[in-house]
């Protein structure tokens, strides 16, 4: 069950279509697996669609896009459609069936990376998976710009509590974190970094020009 979902303006841009391609991949992995949000982000596409035919012109407030969506949280969240176990994942349609075939390279002691940045033509971001070793720490580190990660597989721990498979988390340059796979199972995320990060700490520092 995830625990951790995209905010509210998120989802709103998601369903506007305001999102870059990365982005809306995060948060298309996420619905795929969270009936809640999903449900959320299909009353407003029903909301937009009316808007669109009836009142092209009128704007919508965020206090009143929170007083929606607190009214949608109220309703009951439909079941799952049996159809859903045989829609192709998004993220099959990326990388395929087994990670393990992906070529990952040793970037730290635990942590092993995939650039796939360019499997998105045109976008200034960077795409990246990364591999977490089962009960292995990542460095301390922040962030010089945005970071928003969808944990593909396992999960890991830091201050700001669990993540598990599916969860959505999104880190600026005021976090600062030390992930902690969890379980027996390597812990393997999405992410899209705006800038590079920034390792924090003596030692860290000294490896910020091999990791940038």
């Amino acid at each position: 069950m995830t625990r951790h979902h995209p905010d509210s303006l998120s989802l709103m841009d998601y369903s506007a279509g305001n999102l870059s391609e990365p982005h809306a991949l995060c948060i298309r992995l996420h619905l795929e697996k969270c009936v809640h949000c999903r449900s959320r982000v299909d009353t407003l596409n029903s909301l937009g669609a009316v808007m669109m035919e009836q009142q092209p012109d009128v704007t919508v407030s965020e206090t009143s896009f929170e007083q929606l969506l607190a009214r949608i949280d109220e309703t009951p969240a439909p079941a799952p459609s049996q159809n859903d176990a045989h829609r192709l994942s998004a993220l099959q349609k990326l990388l395929g069936d087994d990670f393990n075939d992906l070529p990952w390279k040793r970037q730290l002691p635990n942590v092993s990376v995939v650039d796939i940045s360019d499997r998105f033509p045109g976008q200034e971001e960077r795409v990246i998976l990364q591999k977490l070793a089962a009960g292995g720490k990542a460095p301390a580190h922040t962030h010089r710009g945005t970071e928003t990660t969808i944990v593909l597989q396992g999960a890991f721990s830091d201050v700001k509590g669990v993540f598990n498979q599916w969860d959505f988390v999104v880190l600026t340059d005021q976090d600062v974190h030390k992930p902690v796979a969890l379980g027996h199972e390597d812990c393997i995320t999405l992410s899209i970094l705006s800038a590079p990060l920034k390792l924090t700490g003596p030692f860290g520092r000294l490896l910020n020009p091999f990791i940038s």
